[in-house]
């Protein structure tokens, strides 16, 4: 078995990969080699962490060396510390399904909340722990009362989970949809506040926009327009998709109304779960959309989080996983991602034929690049990346603002940075 500097006691990441997903009597070797990865601890980062710190952050991960993950915006590794929460809280579930067990980890679903808050900067109160962004963003949609005369003023370039639910939605009751244009190239924070301001009309009851656009990394001033909304007492609904995880999210600076995320992309915590934040001032404006069994043990989480029966192993592992982004360093997990982000946009603008559509100031976005790669077809490239490179990124098109997508995260290091423009740049050449 061969070694490497990032093996974990005996097994190498490229080893322990093979075994997990090998059948018959491998599957007892890869719980050995799960569980000698989890024991690794990673310490906090230092001032000013080197390459050695993130090789070291990585090795929480089942990646194999060869392997480099770029698509952090749509989903990302699981560590394996948080794996192995996620399997030890099932194993035990499954094991005595009883309420009178369960009813421990249903603790540990509180804790997680406890942990969210603080991570978020808000109180326990003001956390629903949804099951993703989308059904977070949905809750606002279906809750918020609004009826023929009112106005929704959303920005062009939201997710769906946004733009196309209220859409649907102001069929069925009648509310009317304003839209905040989306510039080309970011033109600075100034341009979209002007923006917000001249489209707020005396009707309008709520705003929406993204914080970080999943297109190509536009960074909003979203403080600013939620100041600018609270003062006219308009409702403000900021999705964190691309934010939450990454950035050090301070919702008492921000003070949105609904803020949301999910745990499965920048947060790599399991997938299908996700968070809303709602504003105590808040709460008694939002009607929940579903009512059953189950909710959380204190504040919106008692009307807003009762969906039935939840994964409790799921809510323990999300917990985890915020830990072990605790531990890092919210700070230097943000400048890490903005590091790779530059050092990608660096060596993209040096790219004959490439048109990087991210703009290049580090204050305008945050960990997307996205770019297009002249007339080379963006979902052959994407295919002979990964293919071919073992590179994962995501192909969105080839029209404005279209192309490849490149999220980094801190568990990617400078050599696959580097190793991916080299491959883009042959590429670029022979497809």
């Amino acid at each position: 078995m061969t070694m490497t500097g990032s093996d974990c006691g005996r097994f190498s990441r490229r080893d322990f990969t093979r075994i997990l997903w090998a059948g018959g009597a491998a599957s007892v070797v890869s719980a050995r080699a799960l569980a000698a990865v989890s024991q690794v601890s990673v310490p906090p980062a230092p001032a000013v962490p080197d390459e050695a710190y993130w090789n070291s952050v990585r090795s929480q991960f089942l990646m194999p060396a060869d392997t480099t993950v770029l698509c952090a915006a749509n989903l990302c590794p699981t560590p394996a510390p948080v794996i192995q929460a996620l399997l030890d809280a099932t194993r035990d579930i499954d094991k005595d399904p009883g309420a009178e067990n369960r009813r421990k980890w249903g603790e540990g679903r509180e804790a997680t909340r406890r942990i969210l808050a603080e991570f978020l900067h808000a109180a326990p109160e003001e956390i629903v722990i949804t099951r993703n962004t989308s059904e977070g963003n949905n809750i606002v949609s279906s809750g918020v009362d609004l009826k023929p005369g009112d106005e929704v003023l959303l920005f062009a370039d939201n997710h769906p989970s946004v733009n196309t639910a209220f859409q649907e939605k102001a069929k069925r009751f009648g509310f009317t949809i304003r839209r905040v244009d989306l510039a080309e190239m970011h033109p600075g924070p100034e341009y979209y506040l002007d923006a917000f301001q001249s489209a707020i009309g005396p009707n309008t009851r709520l705003l929406a926009v993204t914080h970080v656009t999943a297109s190509v990394g536009d960074l909003m001033p979203v403080k600013e327009i939620c100041r600018m909304a609270r003062v006219r007492g308009i409702l403000t609904l900021v999705d964190g998709a691309q934010s939450f995880g990454v950035l050090n999210i301070d919702l008492a600076d921000m003070q949105p109304d609904f803020y949301t995320g999910s745990a499965h992309k920048w947060p790599c915590g399991p997938k299908e779960f996700g968070v809303l934040y709602i504003n105590k001032k808040s709460e008694s404006r939002l009607w929940p959309s579903i009512i059953s069994l189950y909710g959380g043990a204190v504040g919106a989480s008692r009307r807003f989080e009762a969906m039935g029966q939840r994964d409790e192993a799921g809510f323990v592992a999300f917990g985890e996983a915020l830990k072990l982004q605790n531990k890092i360093g919210r700070r230097a997990i943000e400048a890490r991602g903005r590091e790779l982000a530059q050092r990608f946009i660096e060596g993209l603008r040096q790219i004959m034929g490439v048109r990087v559509w991210t703009h290049p100031r580090a204050d305008r976005s945050a960990a997307i690049v996205t770019f297009l790669p002249g007339r080379t077809d963006p979902a052959k490239l994407a295919a002979a990346l990964y293919e071919n490179d073992h590179i994962v990124t995501n192909a969105r098109g080839s029209g404005v603002r279209g192309g490849i997508r490149l999220s980094p995260h801190f568990y990617v290091l400078h050599a696959e940075v580097d190793r991916t423009l080299a491959a883009i740049r042959k590429y670029m050449t022979s497809l």
